[in-house]
Protein backbone atom coordinates (compact mmCIF):
# COMPACT_ATOMS: atom_id res chain seq x y z
CA UNK A 1 0.00 0.00 0.00
CA UNK A 2 1.40 3.38 -0.97
CA UNK A 3 2.24 5.81 1.81
CA UNK A 4 -0.18 8.69 2.05
CA UNK A 5 0.97 11.90 0.41
CA UNK A 6 2.65 14.38 2.69
CA UNK A 7 0.66 17.44 3.63
CA UNK A 8 1.65 20.58 1.73
CA UNK A 9 3.75 23.15 3.54
CA UNK A 10 1.55 26.12 4.36
CA UNK A 11 2.99 29.62 4.62
CA UNK A 12 1.73 31.51 7.68
CA UNK A 13 2.16 35.28 7.54
CA UNK A 14 2.64 36.14 11.21
CA UNK A 15 1.91 39.78 12.04
CA UNK A 16 2.71 41.38 15.37
CA UNK A 17 0.63 44.36 16.42
CA UNK A 18 3.45 45.71 18.59
CA UNK A 19 6.63 47.25 17.21
CA UNK A 20 8.29 47.35 20.65
CA UNK A 21 11.66 45.56 20.76
CA UNK A 22 10.86 43.33 23.75
CA UNK A 23 7.22 42.72 22.87
CA UNK A 24 5.60 39.61 24.33
CA UNK A 25 3.60 39.35 21.12
CA UNK A 26 6.74 39.18 19.01
CA UNK A 27 7.86 36.50 21.47
CA UNK A 28 4.68 34.54 20.75
CA UNK A 29 5.49 34.67 17.04
CA UNK A 30 9.06 33.49 17.67
CA UNK A 31 7.67 30.64 19.75
CA UNK A 32 5.22 29.77 16.99
CA UNK A 33 8.09 29.54 14.50
CA UNK A 34 10.01 27.26 16.89
CA UNK A 35 6.97 25.03 17.47
CA UNK A 36 6.46 24.65 13.73
CA UNK A 37 10.12 23.84 13.20
CA UNK A 38 10.08 21.27 16.01
CA UNK A 39 6.77 19.51 15.57
CA UNK A 40 4.52 20.85 12.76
CA UNK A 41 6.44 20.29 9.52
CA UNK A 42 3.43 21.33 7.43
CA UNK A 43 3.55 24.93 8.65
CA UNK A 44 6.18 27.61 8.07
CA UNK A 45 6.05 30.95 9.90
CA UNK A 46 6.89 34.08 7.91
CA UNK A 47 7.42 36.84 10.49
CA UNK A 48 6.14 39.94 8.69
CA UNK A 49 7.35 43.17 10.31
CA UNK A 50 4.99 46.13 9.94
CA UNK A 51 7.23 48.74 11.59
CA UNK A 52 8.37 50.34 8.31
CA UNK A 53 4.91 50.82 6.82
CA UNK A 54 3.96 54.49 6.41
CA UNK A 55 0.69 55.57 7.91
CA UNK A 56 -2.13 54.95 5.47
CA UNK A 57 -2.39 57.90 3.10
CA UNK A 58 -4.05 57.47 -0.27
CA UNK A 59 -1.96 60.39 -1.58
CA UNK A 60 0.93 57.90 -1.56
CA UNK A 61 -0.82 55.61 -4.03
CA UNK A 62 0.00 55.76 -7.74
CA UNK A 63 -1.36 54.38 -11.00
CA UNK A 64 -4.97 55.05 -10.08
CA UNK A 65 -4.72 53.32 -6.72
CA UNK A 66 -2.88 50.27 -8.05
CA UNK A 67 0.62 51.37 -7.04
CA UNK A 68 2.00 51.72 -3.53
CA UNK A 69 5.18 52.84 -1.74
CA UNK A 70 7.97 50.21 -1.81
CA UNK A 71 7.52 49.15 1.83
CA UNK A 72 3.79 48.70 1.24
CA UNK A 73 4.34 46.76 -1.98
CA UNK A 74 6.73 44.41 -0.17
CA UNK A 75 4.28 43.92 2.67
CA UNK A 76 1.37 43.31 0.32
CA UNK A 77 3.40 40.68 -1.56
CA UNK A 78 3.97 38.69 1.63
CA UNK A 79 0.28 38.87 2.50
CA UNK A 80 -0.60 37.81 -1.05
CA UNK A 81 1.77 34.83 -0.89
CA UNK A 82 0.49 33.58 2.48
CA UNK A 83 -1.86 30.64 2.84
CA UNK A 84 -3.09 31.87 6.22
CA UNK A 85 -2.38 34.40 8.95
CA UNK A 86 -1.33 34.46 12.60
CA UNK A 87 -2.02 37.75 14.37
CA UNK A 88 -0.29 38.50 17.69
CA UNK A 89 -2.47 41.36 18.85
CA UNK A 90 -1.86 43.49 21.92
CA UNK A 91 -4.81 45.33 23.44
CA UNK A 92 -4.67 49.13 23.58
CA UNK A 93 -7.71 51.01 24.87
CA UNK A 94 -9.98 47.97 24.41
CA UNK A 95 -8.94 47.61 20.75
CA UNK A 96 -6.13 46.62 18.40
CA UNK A 97 -3.00 48.73 18.01
CA UNK A 98 -2.50 51.42 15.38
CA UNK A 99 0.40 49.53 13.68
CA UNK A 100 -1.84 46.51 13.20
CA UNK A 101 -4.80 48.53 11.95
CA UNK A 102 -2.49 50.35 9.54
CA UNK A 103 -1.21 47.03 8.17
CA UNK A 104 -4.72 45.67 7.77
CA UNK A 105 -5.75 48.79 5.88
CA UNK A 106 -2.79 48.85 3.49
CA UNK A 107 -3.30 45.23 2.41
CA UNK A 108 -7.00 45.86 1.80
CA UNK A 109 -6.47 48.79 -0.58
CA UNK A 110 -7.24 48.04 -4.22
CA UNK A 111 -7.39 44.25 -4.26
CA UNK A 112 -8.17 43.00 -0.74
CA UNK A 113 -5.32 40.56 -0.14
CA UNK A 114 -6.74 39.22 3.12
CA UNK A 115 -9.89 37.89 1.51
CA UNK A 116 -10.95 34.27 1.81
CA UNK A 117 -7.94 33.15 3.83
CA UNK A 118 -7.90 31.64 7.34
CA UNK A 119 -6.44 33.34 10.39
CA UNK A 120 -5.75 32.81 14.08
CA UNK A 121 -5.22 35.30 16.91
CA UNK A 122 -3.01 35.09 20.00
CA UNK A 123 -2.88 37.75 22.71
CA UNK A 124 -1.10 38.54 25.97
CA UNK A 125 -2.20 41.13 28.50
CA UNK A 126 -4.20 41.88 31.62
CA UNK A 127 -7.13 40.18 33.30
CA UNK A 128 -8.69 39.31 29.93
CA UNK A 129 -5.33 38.48 28.36
CA UNK A 130 -5.90 40.85 25.45
CA UNK A 131 -9.27 39.31 24.63
CA UNK A 132 -11.01 42.56 23.74
CA UNK A 133 -8.47 43.28 21.00
CA UNK A 134 -8.97 39.75 19.70
CA UNK A 135 -12.72 40.19 19.45
CA UNK A 136 -12.35 43.59 17.80
CA UNK A 137 -9.95 42.07 15.28
CA UNK A 138 -12.55 39.41 14.54
CA UNK A 139 -15.07 42.18 13.79
CA UNK A 140 -12.65 43.83 11.37
CA UNK A 141 -12.06 40.44 9.80
CA UNK A 142 -15.72 40.21 8.84
CA UNK A 143 -15.30 43.06 6.35
CA UNK A 144 -11.86 41.87 5.24
CA UNK A 145 -13.26 38.34 4.71
CA UNK A 146 -10.67 36.67 6.96
CA UNK A 147 -11.92 33.29 8.21
CA UNK A 148 -10.75 33.08 11.83
CA UNK A 149 -10.60 29.78 13.67
CA UNK A 150 -12.95 29.78 16.65
CA UNK A 151 -11.18 27.29 18.89
CA UNK A 152 -8.86 27.12 20.63
CA UNK A 153 -8.31 30.69 21.81
CA UNK A 154 -5.07 31.83 23.42
CA UNK A 155 -5.16 34.70 25.91
CA UNK A 156 -2.02 34.89 28.07
CA UNK A 157 -2.65 36.62 31.43
CA UNK A 158 0.85 38.00 31.63
CA UNK A 159 0.50 41.47 33.19
CA UNK A 160 0.41 40.19 36.76
CA UNK A 161 3.12 37.52 36.53
CA UNK A 162 5.21 38.48 33.49
CA UNK A 163 8.27 36.52 34.60
CA UNK A 164 6.18 33.36 34.68
CA UNK A 165 5.43 33.59 30.97
CA UNK A 166 8.20 35.62 29.29
CA UNK A 167 11.88 36.35 29.87
CA UNK A 168 13.42 39.82 29.76
CA UNK A 169 13.69 39.72 25.97
CA UNK A 170 10.05 38.82 25.49
CA UNK A 171 10.65 35.14 24.75
CA UNK A 172 7.92 32.70 25.78
CA UNK A 173 9.18 30.46 28.60
CA UNK A 174 5.92 28.97 29.91
CA UNK A 175 5.61 25.33 28.80
CA UNK A 176 1.82 25.09 29.12
CA UNK A 177 1.30 28.25 27.07
CA UNK A 178 3.68 26.88 24.45
CA UNK A 179 1.56 23.74 24.25
CA UNK A 180 -1.61 25.83 23.92
CA UNK A 181 0.08 27.80 21.14
CA UNK A 182 0.81 24.52 19.36
CA UNK A 183 -2.89 23.62 19.57
CA UNK A 184 -3.79 26.97 17.95
CA UNK A 185 -1.32 26.31 15.13
CA UNK A 186 -2.60 22.78 14.54
CA UNK A 187 -6.16 24.10 14.36
CA UNK A 188 -5.08 26.79 11.90
CA UNK A 189 -3.31 24.18 9.78
CA UNK A 190 -6.33 21.87 9.69
CA UNK A 191 -8.74 24.70 8.88
CA UNK A 192 -6.51 26.04 6.11
CA UNK A 193 -6.22 22.63 4.48
CA UNK A 194 -9.97 22.22 4.72
CA UNK A 195 -10.64 25.53 3.02
CA UNK A 196 -8.09 24.74 0.34
CA UNK A 197 -9.65 21.28 -0.20
CA UNK A 198 -6.26 19.67 0.29
CA UNK A 199 -7.08 17.45 3.26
Amino acid sequence: MEASAAKPVLRVAAICGSIRKGSWHRGLIRAAAEVCEESIPGLRIDDVDVADLPMLNTDLETDGGRGFPPAVEAFRARVRDADCFLFASPEYNYSITSPLKNALDWASRGVNLWADKPGAIVCAGGNFGGGRSSYHLRQIGVFLDIHFINKPELFVWSFYEPDKYFDGDGNLIHAQTRERLKEVLLSLQAFTLRLQNKD
